[in-house]
């Protein structure tokens, strides 16, 4: 029997956006920036919840969470980006590179939990408006066991051929591509857990909105009417983009996977959402509105 010599791999290259060092540079100032609106946006959508005590209900605590998820999400990709693109060190060792991937499918999961939350608790307000406070108990519980049950199948994967990823972080597609071990129990996790906890959200969203729109449709005032769609249309655009861009990604034909493409959809799902999270929920919500204008207005008489 002919004896093969693997080469164990400790680390991997992370190429990025662009082999361009120029690009590479632009784009990781670029990023910088959506980063620090994200963090900011973010973070005022965080306080000025907190600091208004009329704001104290469940859509707003579900609202915060998600901006504290949205934080903590683009935070475990975007930096390590930056950084390697800034400093031209494009490695990132084993164990750093399964600690990003468990932390970033956590994130995301969370991020679809609390989309589906904040789509029931639009549906309790406008077609249980009497029993609103009793339904909804401003409590969230959620589990790492998706993301631990993939990091612990990446981590027993052997990789033996290149450490090369055509990626700007450890994205689970990118590392089954790259290894030489059988993927077949990775994969069908990512289609049977993995869509199990995707679709299950987006099925209780889309029962949710159609109660809703039901409930609407009955309302005889147009201004009601109005008002009803108003506290649904930012939520909507969040989750469309959320699910549009990371079922491209995740499950759609591998044959149609190019390393662009899924750049492309990796950075409007983990960049592009977070950042306009706070645009889309501040600039269509008017108590938001001024609770943040409270925040300046207050940062501006201390000063």
């Amino acid at each position: 029997m002919e004896r093969r010599n693997l080469t164990v791999i400790h680390e991997f290259v992370l190429l990025g956006l662009s082999t361009s060092e120029e690009q590479q540079y632009f784009l990781s100032i670029l990023f910088l920036c959506m980063y620090l609106v994200t963090l900011s946006g973010n973070t005022l959508i965080i306080l000025g919840i907190v600091s208004d005590s009329s704001l104290h209900s469940p859509m707003y605590f579900f609202l915060s969470k998600l901006a504290f998820v949205d934080i903590c999400f683009v935070s475990t990709t975007v930096p390590q980006m930056v950084v390697n693109g800034l400093s031209n060190a494009r490695t990132i060792s084993f164990s750093g590179c399964l600690t990003q991937l468990f932390f970033f499918i956590s994130f995301v999961n969370m991020e679809s939990l609390l989309l589906c939350l904040m789509a029931y608790d639009r549906y309790v307000a406008i077609c249980h408006p009497l029993h609103y406070k009793a339904l909804m108990n401003p409590h969230l519980c959620v589990t790492f066991l998706h993301a631990l049950l993939h990091t612990a199948l990446m981590a027993h994967l052997s990789f033996c051929a290149s450490n090369i990823i055509h990626h700007f972080f450890c994205d689970l597609n990118v590392l089954l591509k790259l290894s030489c071990s059988d993927v077949s129990y990775n994969v069908i996790v990512i289609f049977a857990v993995g869509g199990l906890l995707a679709l299950t959200p987006l099925i209780c969203i889309l029962i949710s909105y159609g109660f809703i729109f039901s409930t609407v449709l009955k309302i005889t005032s147009t201004q009601g009417k109005q008002r009803a769609f108003s506290t649904c249309g930012s939520h909507l655009s969040v989750v469309m983009l959320f699910y549009s861009t990371a079922s491209a990604v995740y499950f759609s034909p591998s044959s149609s996977h190019t390393p662009q493409k899924e750049m492309l959809s990796a950075i409007m799902y983990t960049m592009v959402t977070p950042m306009v999270n706070p645009f889309i929920y501040s600039l269509r919500n008017k108590d938001m509105k001024n609770a943040i204008q409270k925040i300046f207005y207050k940062g501006t008489v201390f000063y």
